[in-house]
């Protein structure tokens, strides 16, 4: 990764953070936390994040990894540990819930004995890993903050994963509880602000940190021709969905309007990333016969930039459900950095008034394949709109930097991490216990 400008001068934190996925791993969490992560440690702060093994989302062991009680590895001058978890690939309510709760037992014991840090952050999408910060928070009595990438358990809900069940609003209240005791949020939507404040949280300790664009790894660049010849994709117009083939992501709208577009031989649709749905999508390509459907596997996060260069246009999908209408797919904010306009079909929200202020694509109703295939018809016959889209999109960017993102959060968890002599305090194992 490229050296991009530091975040400006604060005081030195040590933070620990724990997440149940961090490269090699290429979603948007890991993503994220690695994209900040760096940047903290240019700015001198200590970084430590407890994980698992990457196994995401197959549910398979990455290459060179084992499922260890505890693994230590430096990436990027970020101190990594991993721990041992239940695997499970990620579909299945009753696995994916073991897969969470293994690594909040795990994660959470291999915190005490951390070094002391400043403060303690965990994330979400489902709070099992929030419990497991919280949970070291109070035995070593620091400072907790809550990343909120989702409402959850709203979300299982809106994709049908479980039906509103007094086990639900049990989650639900536990989802409230751990709001409660967080000394901040840091949602990446106002939507998810204006959510919890309405469900009676304090909004002074709610901050949104939104997600962005990695400027040193995402920039526009020509079409990787040996690529485009590899995938069948010369000549072609390329609508690419990349990413995480999900209960959430509407696919089969998507193949529906690739039938509708068969006859266009100059458009060709590309899949690459995998998910609960993919097994799916793929028999249903087979089924319909949808030769202008290209499907690659998941890619390493290296391999993102000559992917996206291979796509005119990129779809961003999402079920039509309320709950799809406070999210911002992270997608949106590389396809910005590359320069490649988006065809958003999701619910009216946060995402599409982003789309419609810049200018970075176009914007259709969730789950309408007649709508999506109208919309690329006439974005490939349209070369000036389709430039026009392009310029709006990498002059967008630089508003959501990682850098900028980064720094914001830093300053939150500056202001709950208490100013004390923290190197006074003995650290686990030189006799004072567990704090």
């Amino acid at each position: 990764m490229k050296g991009g400008p530091t975040l400006p001068a604060a005081r030195p934190l040590r933070i620990l953070f724990l997440s149940d996925n961090f490269p090699p791993e290429t979603n948007a969490p890991a993503t994220r936390l690695h994209e900040h992560a760096v940047r903290w440690v240019r700015a001198g702060h200590e970084v430590t994040v407890i994980t698992c093994a990457p196994n995401f989302p197959e549910g398979k062991l990455f290459a060179g990894y084992d499922n260890r009680w505890r693994q230590v590895e430096a990436i990027d001058g970020i101190r990594v540990v991993r721990v041992k978890t239940y695997i499970t690939a990620n579909q299945g309510f009753v696995k994916r819930t073991l897969d969470y709760m293994s690594f909040m037992a795990t994660g959470f014991v291999a915190g005490l004995f951390e070094k002391r840090p400043d403060v303690v952050v965990s994330t979400s999408p489902q709070f099992f890993c929030a419990i497991a910060g919280w949970g070291l928070s109070r035995v070593r009595r620091l400072p907790w903050v809550f990343e909120l990438r989702d409402l959850w358990p709203a979300s299982i809900v809106a994709v049908g994963a479980m039906k509103q069940s007094p086990v639900v609003r049990m989650l639900e209240r536990l989802e409230l509880f751990m709001y409660r005791r967080a000394n901040a949020i840091v949602p990446v939507t106002e939507s998810f602000r204006a959510n919890l404040v309405e469900r009676g949280i304090a909004r002074d300790k709610i901050h949104v940190v939104i997600n962005g664009v990695d400027l040193d790894r995402y920039s526009p660049r020509e079409r990787d021709d040996s690529l485009a010849r590899a995938f069948g994709l010369e000549g072609k117009f390329v609508v690419g969905y990349i990413g995480t083939h999900g209960m959430a992501h509407a696919l089969d709208r998507v193949l529906d309007a690739a039938e509708q577009l068969r006859d266009r031989a100059g458009i060709a649709f590309f899949f690459a990333g995998s998910g609960a749905m993919r097994e799916t999508v793929e028999r249903q390509v087979i089924e319909r016969g949808l030769d202008n459907v290209k499907m690659i596997p998941r890619q390493p996060k290296e391999a993102m930039p000559a992917l996206w260069s291979l796509c005119d246009l990129a779809l961003i999908p999402l079920r039509d459900t309320p709950v799809f209408s406070t999210v911002i797919p992270s997608k949106l904010f590389e396809t910005m950095g590359m320069g490649v306009p988006v065809l958003m079909s999701l619910p009216p929200g946060e995402a599409t008034r982003i789309v419609e202020a810049t200018g970075c694509g176009v914007c259709v109703p969730p789950e309408d394949a007649e709508a999506l295939a109208a919309a690329i018809e006439a974005l490939s016959t349209h070369p000036a709109r389709m430039d026009a889209l392009r310029a709006a999109s990498i002059a967008a960017a630089p508003h959501y930097s990682r850098d900028q993102q980064a720094a914001r959060m830093a300053g939150i968890l500056a202001k709950v991490a208490p100013v004390a002599e923290r190197d006074l305090d003995p650290e686990p194992g030189e006799g004072a216990g567990v704090r």
